[in-house]
């Protein structure tokens, strides 16, 4: 029965954005979709969690940290995450789409593969995880259904479920551990920490598998499987292949070594190596057809076994629990069980039959083209003619007239040959070598080379990050070929801004690629007020472009403010400027003590400290307010006094006896005092 049918999310449309089209693969954690952007029009996949599991927290911050480590990494070889969103039940990854297949549905077709085209898988795989483990990101689940193999013959790392980063710490389950049994390292299955090395264990395995078809542990469950991989070393593929070169014996065993101290440090140190080894080959080593090796299309290996899949494993007895690794889902329908698909890909040739696997998006990226050249029939010795066998003998003209004939039809062939493909080459691959490596590797394959340059955050500086043509390109002899060298991370240096205005050092911070950020004010004898005391950064620190530069500003000197209330207009302007401040004098007027026209207040006050230059704010006065005197006469004493009191005055009594009533006040009611003087008042 067709799942699609079944599912309730086909032809929906996640955040109004994704719309969901086809299933392609479902996983314990989460279910795969090939899905279309409608607002960039783009196919991409969409990693959508199961509801089931979108309820615990755990599981969605590590589904979440997955789209947040991958987003970290921009290479060719990564499998790259777009976008990550929640709609109603729904937690979802946005991902690139690749259509093509995995690595264990070409190994399913073909068996054990020629060195040089393991060797071409295993480069661009570890470019890619060499820029994770320059990221401070470890894999943790490398394994061949994770590598993706796309249509135009480029290799991408999938399915960063597992990451960490290399010094995070997980919670340890109990009796149990979560990942891929084939390709565990001993220290993920004994609970020991976690690094680039583990990663370098599982592509150690994968080599292994590749040369030689089949894995070096095998059991009869997986309790035997973890077993072997904590007390047995991985045999040299040459038991397996007789005749295998000691380079590559070497570059498996010390990768698969399970001491991860003996073991390369990381991707990039097992890249170098297996370059080195690749370099010692001869092309008849490295097209060696291994006896293990099919025809594609001669029939399909045995599945998978259990031990390909994510899934949570009883341990061993005496062995520790490891620390739990999330288990995630594939990225083909090789994953889900589904049939591979009947034409083979388009970058994958040797015949047809090979499956093609739709993973997670048609990105470009500048890695090898894996071309795995048909091999002979299996019990046919080459060169051999079925029904060949004695003739009758020719007469002399007869086979004078067949040599001229096979001289003209070799003749033929050969300028046909030099037409169509002699005069041509295949470009070589130098992604990541040394520039001066790469020049010769080129100029050796009789192609000319120019060197261009170009920042970047995932190749060390001096290697090359790209070709043009691209590795495996069709080329003339003699054709000149571009390689673009790394110069590192682009950086910017931050200037020395003391003593620099502060709207100039904005400008000085914009040209150097950086901005400014915070705007702090101190006070300085030293440095004039508005110009730039000091940078955090300091100056010649190098932080990346846009990076904010925050600025400490001088206020200038600091001066104690003097008191000018009370003093004439004129003479309060006079001593604030010899003070080194600018006075500035407020229009409208208060009502005060102070005469008219004199300093009523000053702001900053006096006493208080403000640099040279600023402003100091004066209020001056309109003398006191003048109030209308109330009439108290004939109120008695208490009634008097509130009603004057009220009115703004202060109020004295002269009394004749000791109460009575107001019979006489020191002001005639009507008549205006000023507010807060003192009225006196007659009671008998």
């Amino acid at each position: 029965m067709d799942g699609t049918l079944q599912d309730p999310l086909i032809g929906q449309l996640l955040d109004g954005r994704y719309r969901v089209e086809e299933l392609i693969a479902v996983g314990g954690m989460a279910t795969v979709y090939r899905g279309l952007d409608t607002r960039l029009d783009r196919v991409l996949a969409l990693k959508v969690m199961h509801t089931s599991l979108a309820q615990d927290a755990a599981f969605v911050a590590r589904f979440i940290r997955e789209a947040k480590s991958v987003a970290r990494l921009d290479h060719p070889n990564i499998v790259g995450v777009l976008d990550q969103g929640t709609d109603g039940p729904y937690v979802y990854l946005a991902m690139e789409y690749v259509a093509g297949c995995t690595l264990r549905d070409l190994l399913r077709d073909r068996g054990a593969l020629q060195p040089r085209a393991a060797l071409d898988i295993a480069e661009p795989l570890l470019a890619g995880l060499a820029a994770a483990h320059r990221a401070g990101l470890v894999h943790r689940d490398i394994k061949p259904e994770n590598v993706l193999i796309g249509d135009d013959g480029r290799v991408k790392v999938a399915d960063f479920g597992l990451v960490r980063g290399a010094d995070g710490q997980t919670s340890a389950t109990t009796g149990s551990l979560l990942g891929t049994v084939s390709y565990l390292a001993p220290e993920q299955i004994e609970g020991r920490e976690v690094d680039a090395r583990t990663d370098i264990y599982a592509c150690g395995l994968l080599l292994y598998e590749m040369l030689t078809g089949a894995k070096p542990r095998a059991g009869d469950s997986a309790a035997q499987v973890l077993f072997a991989h904590v007390n047995e070393d991985v045999p040299p593929p040459s038991l397996a292949v007789p005749g295998l070169p000691a380079a590559l014996d070497a570059l498996v065993t010390r990768s698969a070594a399970r001491e991860p101290g003996t073991r390369p440090a990381d991707a990039a140190a097992m890249l170098s190596l297996l370059r080195g080894a690749r370099a010692g080959l001869s092309p008849a080593q490295l097209d060696a057809v291994p006896p293990a090796a099919r025809q594609a299309g001669a029939g399909a290996g045995a599945p998978a076994g259990a031990e390909d899949s994510t899934r949570i494993v009883p341990l061993p007895p005496g062995v520790r629990p490891a620390r739990a690794v999330a288990e995630e889902p594939p990225f083909g329908r090789a994953y889900a069980g589904a049939p591979a698909r009947e034409e083979a890909p388009r970058g994958i040739t040797g015949g047809p039959g090979a499956p093609g696997v739709p993973g997670v998006t048609e990105g470009v990226s500048r890695t090898a083209r894996i071309e795995l050249p048909p091999l002979p029939p299996p019990d046919e010795p080459p060169g051999h003619a079925p029904g060949a066998g004695r003739g009758r003998r020719l007469p002399r003209r007869g086979v004078l007239s067949l040599v001229l004939g096979a001289l003209l039809a070799l003749g033929v062939g050969v300028g046909i040959w030099y037409i169509n493909s002699g005069q041509f080459l295949r470009t070589p691959g130098v992604y990541g070598l040394a520039q001066e490596e790469a020049e010769q590797e080129l100029r050796d394959a009789g192609l000319k080379v120019r060197v261009a340059e170009e920042f970047s955050d995932t190749v060390d500086p001096g290697h090359v990050i790209s070709t043009d043509p691209e590795r495996g390109a069709r080329v003339r002899r003699n054709a000149t070929v571009t390689i673009t060298v790394s110069q590192g991370p682009r950086v910017a240096e931050v200037p020395n801004l003391r003593g620099i205005p502060l709207e100039e050092a904005e400008e000085q911070l914009a040209e150097a690629g950086l901005s400014a950020g915070e705007v702090d004010w101190e006070f300085s004898g030293e440095v004039p007020r508005g110009s730039v005391l000091r940078t955090d950064p300091e100056a010649g620190a190098e932080r990346r472009p846009d990076s904010e530069v925050n600025l400490v500003v001088s206020k200038g000197r600091e001066v104690r403010v003097p008191d000018v209330v009370g003093l004439s207009r004129q003479e309060a302007v006079d001593r604030l400027r010899e003070a080194g401040f600018e006075p500035k004098v407020n229009e409208e007027r208060v009502y005060s003590e102070e005469d008219a026209g004199h300093v009523a207040a000053q702001s900053p006050g006096a006493g208080g400290s403000a640099a040279e230059g600023d402003r100091i704010t004066l209020t001056l006065s309109r003398g006191p307010e003048q109030v209308v005197v109330p009439d108290v006469e004939g109120m008695d004493e208490d009634e008097a006094r509130d009603a004057l009191e009220e009115a703004g005055f202060e109020v004295t009594v002269r009394r004749l006896f000791f109460t009575g009533t107001v019979f006489n006040q020191s002001v005639d009611p009507g008549d205006r005092a000023p507010r807060g003087s003192t009225i006196t008042i007659w009671v008998r």
